[in-house]
């Protein structure tokens, strides 16, 4: 979200929105939000992709692992260093001490007397569909004792105490139906968020005077138009749907637009969501990153190894084919494999089309783009479910796998999770990239069945409409909840000049 606001240009060279503060509790996606608020710093002086920026990038892919605080924090640029550190801070919402300091920045920054503006969301597991059906499973696990349910209520302190102009939260889908006690949790953050001072039940005193929000859809209906009380009757309203604006990927989020009263008539006249005539598609998405092959989980990785034990799986993928699948056959015989790097920081030919600002043209090395390992047997399933995508234009059911390539789970034959292995399909949006990509990467297979993999950091961050250039910290697990968490920059700045046209009309 940070990202798309501050990227958003009001006209060409002008980026209004800057980032006073940000909170972020884990280590690893707090330093990276460091180093991008450091460049931001430095290419306000500089350019938009600053030398010293552009050699740390080239060190760390070059295997430095010095940190960023080690190489600017000292010297001629420890100063803004020193300033991105007092941007980026390492907070956790709940804890009393880390909300009075959030609180005091955001008051400081209220007394600029610029436009104020807050955006982010509450953590998401706990409203998460797929995690409330994993908890149900927990006989320990009780709704009522999530603590997470109620983390937005320190979203409201921050609006009750410096009523800004505008927020901005978003959400998992699964918010609109979550419920503790029986009762909806999405009507009740509805009402808390309209009128906050309230909700915290102030007294009339310290209530007194506190503005009011209109809760509106980010984007406009058909015609163009947006309206609270719609909204509220039918919350699906509040539902973006990425791959409608430009994102590569079906990425559906609720998005909800509070405005402070005053601000009414700007905010029913401004403008929705930008509408692509053409949707962007995974191919479009990762074109120009160099071509990978898995690792080995035993034995020695070498490309040598690898093809023997690609080409290995590929017979056994083909003789258990059915005599109905002979196109499938005859594609799996014909795969041919070649000698492949697991990392690459070399661009290949190509560049991301429909998708503005991923690559700058002084970019030249491709970051967090490294190969997982994997088992034999899931290479056979990456193989199959890749070729079959290409052959059918869609990834296969459990159903439709060879009984010989079913894995070993409870829930394979139930459909419970039928589609746990999947590959992403070339010439359509990806499906929703999220933090489950960090413990493992069946449901996004790479559409090219000859790499045999899972995705990378990197091609997941460009589904997500990261630019090239942002560097994502911490291991490699870590880095993947970093974006699966993340609202895509592409729709975060259309978002950013909506608010705009509120703000300052």
């Amino acid at each position: 979200m940070g990202e798309g606001f501050s990227s958003f240009e009001a006209r060409r060279g002008s980026r209004p929105f800057h980032l006073e503060v940000s909170a972020e509790k884990e280590a690893s996606a707090h330093a990276t939000l460091t180093l991008r608020a450091f460049y931001r710093l430095l290419s306000r002086t500089e350019c938009r992709l600053p030398a010293k920026y552009l050699a740390y990038l080239r060190s760390y892919a070059g295997g430095s692992r010095k940190s960023p605080a080690e190489v600017f924090g000292t010297g001629d640029l420890a100063s803004l260093w020193n300033e991105a550190t007092q941007e980026a801070l390492q907070l956790t919402l709940g804890n009393s001490g880390h909300n009075q300091i959030l609180q005091q920045r955001v008051a400081t920054a209220k007394k600029s007397g610029d436009p104020l503006v807050l955006i982010g969301g509450p953590p998401c597991q706990a409203y998460s569909m797929v995690g409330r059906a994993r908890n149900a499973k927990v006989k320990s696990f009780r709704t009522k004792g999530d603590a997470r349910h109620f983390l937005y209520r320190e979203y409201l302190e921050i609006l009750a105490q410096n009523s800004p102009d505008v927020f901005i939260m978003e959400n998992v889908k699964g918010i609109l139906s979550s419920a503790v006690g029986g009762k909806g949790m999405f009507q009740q953050i509805h009402r808390d968020l309209s009128d906050p001072a309230r909700a915290l039940r102030r007294g009339k005193r310290k209530g007194a005077g506190k503005p009011k929000y209109l809760l509106l859809p980010i984007d406009t209906n058909e015609e163009g138009t947006r309206s609270a009380g719609e909204a509220e009757k039918d919350p699906s309203l509040f539902v973006v749907r990425c791959e409608n604006h430009g994102v590569p990927q079906a990425r559906h989020r609720v998005i909800i637009m509070g405005v402070r009263i005053d601000h009414e008539a700007k905010a029913l006249e401004a403008p929705g969501l930008a509408r692509k005539v053409k949707e962007a598609f995974v191919s479009d998405a990762l074109a120009g990153l160099p071509r990978l092959r898995s690792g080995l989980t035993s034995g020695e990785d070498s490309s040598e190894n690898w093809i023997e034990a690609v080409e290995a799986q590929r017979r056994i993928v083909a003789k258990c084919l059915k005599q109905a699948d002979s196109a499938l056959r005859e594609r799996m015989e014909g795969l041919h494999f070649s000698r492949l790097p697991r990392c690459s920081t070399e661009y290949a030919a190509g560049s991301p089309e429909h998708l503005p600002g991923i690559r700058d043209l002084g970019q030249d090395i491709v970051l967090n783009h490294d190969t997982r390992s994997h088992m034999p047997g899931d290479l056979a399933r990456y193989m199959f479910c890749s070729a079959f995508a290409r052959e059918n234009d869609r990834s296969p059911t459990s159903g439709e796998f060879p009984k010989l390539l079913a894995p070993d789970h409870k829930s394979w034959s139930t459909g419970a999770f039928a589609d746990r292995f999947r590959a992403q399909v070339a010439k359509n949006p990806s499906s929703t990239v999220t933090s489950h990509l960090s413990k493992d990467g069946h449901a996004f297979i790479h559409y090219d069945p000859s790499q045999c993999r899972s995705l990378t950091v990197r091609e997941a961050a460009r589904l997500q409409t990261f630019p090239d250039d942002y560097l994502f910290l911490g291991n490699r697990t870590e880095q993947f909840v970093q974006v699966g968490n993340a609202v895509p920059p592409m729709v975060a700045r259309q978002m950013a000049a909506i608010v705009w046209s509120i703000v300052e009309g």
